[in-house]
């Protein structure tokens, strides 16, 4: 049977797909369960699949086809398929081409030396990390430096290479715009955490004292996974050194976290947040599954779903008075003294930390700013590469009055520069807003939400989100997608309004009026 072009395009992209999450099963193997003396066979297996993913991707023939509906150079469709296609399928188009015009800048011999170096890169860090020995991983790093410097060359750009990358993650995103963002934030989080740590309220985190045991705590994390609508029959729970959520498939989506028997909370959240994320992509349309219309927006519309479940939801004093009376159940003789009210104050204690992962939600966001500002000026060169370590330190001193004593507490304590990943960092604060903006409009339609976060029912926010972030793939750009559902563009007021009606209730702070519009989020 002859397909059309339409069916030739869809099955094209289909088979790429196809190779894509067969390199990402390995990736997730590799973080997992894979023999340490893997990695460079593993290196050699990731360039082969991804460098054929490309070649098959930037063909003449997949340029062909899209040539029967656009012009291949720029992108403009053509007259008679804006008048005859929908919004999806123009959609489709749109982003298919995005992804091919960048992809075709990218010489497949690039694309397999940066895989290899990435894929031999993470298994050094995570050996440095584990010795505390940077100048082991320094050259990994200068050489990730120079081909990210050589992909943004590529790929083009305007001000600043770091454009290019972070085009990557967050697309029409710009370094000038992140950076306006972070000057809109830093002043109110900086006199907000002042504040906070001049307050005469001191939760104790040593009332609740471990240890406690491993399977208990994936239990109760598995336990609120599948109240939060996790669909285990197309997902696992494992562990890695990183947490992290890997999508193969809308039908098969894992997560994983880390388990701290001296650390109640590191389990828990690991799994919320990674549960977060992971209904974002089960919530993802099957049956356009290979297509952009089944892939995340962004990684910051990504991060918002994880943010909104393990901040808003999963630190909620609403959420606690459901399951705290189930945690001590699983943990009687180490939280039977503790009360909620007790429980809830340390949970969510502020006090400036030096690991990004475990840093409370009012410090968070001056960990981003500070790796943003790193790797901004490390591509512009302005950092030599061997100094890091040491303005990493004095930027954490300076924001948060604390330095790390070793670079595993420091500038080793992220995996994303092992992968290459340099213009991700800016998207977590991006999921920070959004999530904030989201949750407000999902409490405003949502009937007693409270009451059913009160009672553990937590599918009414889950099917919200379905229906109105997860269906729709790709089709609409990340600042659209929020604007279409809150009626604003993305802003920090809302974000900024929550934290500072939640650490000033909670350390007996006065609003501020430019704060002090009523929040829909339940405290």
């Amino acid at each position: 049977m002859t397909l059309t072009p339409w069916e030739r395009l869809k099955t094209t992209l289909r088979d790429i797909h196809h190779l894509k999450d067969a390199a990402a099963v390995l990736s997730w193997d590799q973080e997992t369960y894979m023999p340490p003396g893997a990695s460079h066979a593993r290196a050699e297996h990731l360039a082969t699949l991804q460098t054929v993913a490309h070649r098959q991707f930037v063909s003449p023939e997949m340029e062909e086809l899209l040539a029967t509906w656009l012009d291949p150079e720029t992108g403009q469709l053509s007259r008679e398929a804006a008048h005859t296609l929908d919004a999806p399928a123009q959609a489709l188009l749109r982003e298919t081409w995005r992804d091919f015009h960048r992809a075709k800048k990218l010489p497949s011999s690039f694309v397999t030396r940066l895989e290899r170096e990435v894929s031999l890169a993470q298994h050094v860090w995570a050996e440095a990390k584990r010795t505390n020995d940077f100048p082991l991983f320094l050259p990994h790093l200068r050489t990730l430096i120079a081909l990210k410097l050589e992909e943004a060359a590529y790929l083009g750009y305007r001000d600043s290479p770091y454009d290019a990358l972070l085009d990557t993650y967050e697309p029409g995103m710009t370094e000038a715009e992140v950076s306006r963002l972070f000057a809109a934030l830093r002043p109110p989080l900086m006199t907000l955490l002042e504040q906070v740590l001049a307050s005469p309220v001191r939760p104790d985190p040593s009332i609740i004292v471990g240890p406690f045991e491993a399977s208990k705590q994936l239990a109760f994390g598995r336990m609120v996974l599948e109240c939060m609508g996790y669909d285990f029959r197309c997902g696992r729970l494992d562990l890695s050194a990183h947490p992290f959520t890997t999508s193969f498939h809308p039908t098969d989506v894992r997560v994983t976290t880390r388990v701290d028997e001296h650390d109640l909370f590191s389990c828990l959240f690991g799994c919320i947040h990674e549960g977060g994320h992971a209904l974002y992509d089960q919530g993802l349309p099957v049956e356009h599954y290979g297509t952009p219309l089944a892939e995340p927006i962004s990684l910051g519309i990504h991060e918002s779903q994880s943010r909104l479940w393990e901040n808003c939801v999963g630190r909620s004093r609403p959420f606690w008075r459901h399951f705290y009376p189930r945690l001590q159940t699983y943990f009687p003789d180490q939280l039977k003294a503790v009360s909620l009210d007790e429980f809830y104050a340390v949970m969510n204690r502020v006090c400036p930390s030096l690991i990004r992962v475990e840093a409370d939600e009012l410090t968070y966001n001056l960990h981003i700013m500070l790796r943003f500002e790193l790797e901004r000026d490390l591509l512009k060169g302005e950092i030599p590469v061997e100094e890091l370590p040491a303005v990493w330190n004095q930027k954490m001193d300076d924001y948060l009055g604390i330095r790390p004593q070793k670079d595993s507490e420091g500038v080793l304590q992220d995996v994303h520069w092992s992968m290459g990943a340099f213009g991700y960092f800016p998207t977590y604060t991006l999921g920070n807003l959004y999530a904030a903006m989201l949750y407000e409009q999902a409490c405003r339609e949502i009937p007693d939400w409270n009451e059913h976060v009160v009672h553990g029912d937590l599918l009414p926010l889950k099917a919200w989100l379905n229906r109105h972030v997860h269906r729709w793939g790709r089709q609409y750009p990340a600042h659209d997608l929020i604007q279409r559902i809150t009626g604003q563009s993305p802003t920090p007021g809302p974000f900024l309004r929550y934290l500072t009606k939640k650490f000033g209730d909670l350390y007996g702070i006065p609003i501020p009026s430019e704060f002090s519009q009523e929040s829909s989020i339940p405290a």
